[in-house]
């Protein structure tokens, strides 16, 4: 599957957020999105996944895909976790066939069992990015889209977080929004400036 943006722009109130952005994800791609603060990442995303419509252009999907938009694992800037729920209830409230028993044993690979197990209104920052990270993970889809996901992360956390996402994302295109890439190796860069 291929996700083609074609010259895409986005006016929002007058203001110029994205002006003819044209750029390609493939399946097996691993993007770092970059750009300074305020440079249109976080709306990019919302128009690849759907929740924004460009002013103009568009976002096509090409190749084998089972959806007519695209299906994709997503982290949010902000974490967007139920908050009464547990970190494992958390991950296995995405898919159905998924137990709490099962995304424990998906969370035990970042956090201590006391962790998994309250709500995540209890949990620090870091804990709540990487149960955003592991759910994203396992929902079923063609791409991930992990909007500075590594968000508070020391280097060795984010080294780790970013191996597992490689692993679970098996052939799926990945693409990664950040502005600290310390930690990552080199990646493809589509920068927005």
């Amino acid at each position: 599957m291929t996700i083609e943006v074609e010259n895409v722009s986005l006016q929002i109130d007058g203001k110029d957020i994205l002006k003819d952005i044209s750029w390609e994800i493939s399946s097996d791609d691993t993007w770092l999105l970059t750009g300074p603060a305020g440079s249109g990442k976080s709306a990019l995303i919302s128009i690849i996944i759907g929740i924004l419509n460009p002013t103009s252009g568009r976002v096509r999907l090409l190749g084998d895909y089972k959806y007519d938009r695209v299906n994709a694992g997503v982290v949010f800037q902000e974490d967007r976790l139920i908050e009464n729920l547990t970190a494992a209830e958390n991950v296995a409230v995405i898919r159905p066939e998924t137990s709490p028993a099962v995304a424990a044993e998906e969370l035990e690979k970042f956090l201590d069992k006391e962790s998994i197990n309250i709500p995540v209104s209890e949990l620090d920052p870091v804990k709540r990015r990487i149960t955003a990270i592991v759910r994203a993970c396992s929902v079923p889809s063609d791409i991930l889209i992990l909007d500075e996901p590594f968000l508070g992360m020391d280097e060795n956390t984010r080294k780790k977080a970013f191996s597992y996402i490689k692993e679970t994302a098996g052939h799926k295109g990945i693409v990664i929004s950040t502005r600290v890439p310390e930690g990552l190796p080199p990646l493809r860069t589509f920068s927005l400036t």
